[in-house]
């Protein structure tokens, strides 16, 4: 690897584990735009190299949120199922679409979602989700499952974002539960999919995907540390602000760097 080569992987994986560890976003929400338009990875397989990275840094991740007991394990393995399944089918028809119709959905979802965070807060409380009665919990878990399990598996970015909305905003969570309720289900749907890419698509560069791993882990682990300290609305300003400027960079790149 070119000096340049490990300094974009270095930057995109730090900046996907600070959004892994902070808000569950996908690691391919960074590292596969920056692969593809710095280095001129093919889609599919910088895609591969970002769920690889997603692995350790969701699983670092889930175990700091469940060691704070921010991490919803039972409700959402019946999510995990969904997903799982989802993930596979997404993940098979993202191998029949040319590189140009991938990533692009991801990038400005990334920055609706941070405006979403610091316009209008999640500020539920775990007691509130309490109240829902537990068929309506799993047939939405099911459903929403299926989408964003479909999704990750397509983009290999959406799936973090659409889960973290979905979590907060359609079943209730409050931020920490739903970041690390997250991260948890992302380490699995992330492995299927690194699986399920190369698998279909071969193995990635390995030099590349060395250093986008170590680099994604370290940043989801700092980012993890301090969310799970953080006052719930100085989280959500922080996460917002952190997607809003890792959208708004990527769309800058799409756009000036074709």
């Amino acid at each position: 690897m070119t000096p340049f080569a490990v300094f974009i992987c270095i930057v995109a994986g730090l900046g996907a584990g600070v959004g892994t560890g902070l808000a569950g976003l996908s690691a391919a929400a960074v590292i596969s735009p920056m692969l593809i338009t710095f280095l001129g990875f093919p889609a599919y397989q910088a895609v591969g190299i970002a769920l690889a990275s997603d692995v350790l840094a969701s699983a670092i991740s889930a175990y700091t949120y469940g060691k704070n007991k921010n991490l919803d394990v039972k409700n959402g393995l019946v999510m995990l199922a969904s997903v799982l399944a989802f993930t596979l089918v997404g993940s098979f028809a993202a191998s029949k679409v040319p590189n140009s119709a991938m990533g692009g959905f991801s990038v400005f979802m990334t920055f609706l979602l941070g405006v979403k965070f610091i316009v209008r807060p999640v500020m539920t409380t775990k007691e509130a989700r309490a109240d829902k009665p537990l068929r309506t919990k799993v047939f939405q878990s099911l459903l929403c499952g299926a989408v964003i399990g479909f999704i990750c598996g397509f983009v290999g970015a959406g799936g973090g974002m659409m889960m973290l909305l979905i979590l907060t905003s359609v079943l209730g969570y409050e931020l920490k539960t739903a970041v690390g309720t997250s991260v948890f289900i992302m380490t699995f749907t992330a492995l299927t999919g690194a699986v399920s890419h190369m698998a279909i698509g071969g193995l990635p560069d390995l030099p590349a995907l060395t250093v986008c791993i170590a680099a994604t882990l370290a940043g989801a682990r700092v980012a993890a540390l301090f969310a799970n300290k953080a006052e719930p609305k100085a989280l959500n300003r922080v996460t917002g602000v952190v997607l809003a400027v890792l959208g708004a960079i990527m769309i800058v790149v799409k756009l000036f760097c074709p």
